[in-house]
């Protein structure tokens, strides 16, 4: 069709209501996006493990289908890699570890830690942890290590076959515009983990959320729900958390659009 753009939603894991613009991580992708058949090829699942995804309607999504099907599919790769010889793989999985664990560490912990607190919001987690304390975060991550291992498991697969995409569309002379929320979600690992850098009361939770004013989309304005940024304390430390943002983002995409 001669198109040398295509603009993308945000690629982040979703959260409730599956929307892209509350996602549980700035700088995770989803893994619903994953393909499996591409697993297959490279030993981690059998054929027959895509039985429960290849049965998922073709023009609509069943957000409650695919997280199962692909959840357990994605678990059995996981099981597979540590049960199997996969040495190069597992070389590939460390080193993107190390190379990411400045959001992954934290982000691998927090969705570990979505799961064994039922998904729970993290202001409702056990107070110590709910407030990313160092001690409890280091005993978790010890308990929750098979989970948090496979949530970076996940995000490598994803980053890996993201960096394929990506490449294949430049490679035809397509340039692919991300999709950035200026805001995050409360419940993601990026507040959790940054509660500082966030308006939040001592135990957590907003004191100030965005949203808009009244106009032509809606009569009452919109309430958002995404805590505000401390402009002042991201001032001090050079706007650190928002320089590893933007450079992750452009690590993905060739264009960034700030919404």
């Amino acid at each position: 069709a001669g198109q040398t753009l295509w603009q993308v939603l945000p690629l982040g894991p979703t959260g409730y209501g599956d929307s892209p613009y509350q996602p549980f991580s700035a700088f995770a992708g989803n893994p619903l996006l994953i393909d499996l058949t591409e697993l297959v090829r490279e030993g981690l699942l059998s054929p027959g493990d895509l039985t429960e995804a290849e049965g998922l309607p073709e023009h609509l999504v069943d957000y409650g289908r695919v997280i199962g099907a692909k959840g357990s599919a994605l678990h059995r790769a996981h099981a597979n890699l540590l049960a199997a010889e996969h040495p190069t793989l597992r070389r590939e999985l460390d080193a993107y570890a190390a190379a990411q664990a400045h959001w992954l560490d934290d982000y691998a912990l927090f969705m570990a830690l979505k799961e064994r607190f039922d998904w729970q919001p993290w202001v409702a987690w056990e107070p110590d942890i709910a407030l990313h304390r160092d001690e409890a975060v280091a005993r978790w991550r010890d308990e929750l290590a098979n989970a948090v291992d496979y949530h970076r498991f996940a995000q490598f697969l994803f980053a890996r076959q993201w960096r394929r995409l990506r490449a294949d569309a430049n490679d035809a002379g397509v340039a692919i515009i991300g999709d950035m929320p200026i805001f995050v979600g409360h419940d993601s690992a990026d507040v959790w983990s940054h509660r500082e850098l966030f308006s939040l009361d001592e135990r957590g939770r907003p004191t100030v959320v965005a949203g808009v004013p009244p106009d032509y989309f809606s009569a009452t304005g919109q309430l958002w729900g995404n805590p505000l940024y401390r402009w002042d304390l991201m001032r001090a430390g050079g706007y650190a958390w928002w320089l590893a943002r933007l450079r992750n983002a452009l690590a993905a995409v060739d264009l960034v659009r700030l919404d």
